[in-house]
């Protein structure tokens, strides 16, 4: 059910031996995304529950769902990479049946992200779940 990009993810971490290399990886897709407009950080698009600041600005065109996202904190940027290689470009119908923890942990994140941002991964995903719901 994963999209390609997440596929794609999935493909680099198989090749990458160690956690160390995997959590530069997961920094490298933060770095590697483009900014969020300083005009879409606002409180309406603000992720409660995560310990960084985080905002997610999520649309749905022609049923399909896509979102933007920044953290202040590399990994997490990191981690808004990776959720965006996993919801972007769904039907807006499917993001609700995504397995986001069974996904993730093909990547082997669950076992290595402290429980701060474990739970601001869920509070994502959560955020993520609910727009596309009420889409």
């Amino acid at each position: 059910m994963a999209q390609p990009a997440f596929e794609e993810l999935v493909e680099d971490f198989e090749f990458l031996d160690d956690w160390e290399d995997r959590y530069r990886h997961v920094i490298e897709q933060g770095k590697a995304m483009a900014p969020l407009d300083e005009a879409l950080k606002v409180p309406a698009t603000k992720v409660d529950g995560c310990a960084s600041q985080v905002w997610l600005h999520p649309s749905i065109e022609d049923g399909v769902f896509t979102f933007e996202g920044e953290s202040d904190a590399m990994i997490v940027r990191g981690l808004i990479a990776v959720l965006k290689a996993l919801y972007n470009d769904l039907p807006v119908a499917d993001v609700a049946v995504v397995d986001a923890g069974g996904e993730l942990a093909r990547l082997g994140l669950n076992d290595h992200l402290s429980a701060q941002r474990s739970n601001g991964l869920r509070a994502m995903i959560e955020r993520i779940r609910e727009v596309a719901a009420a889409g």
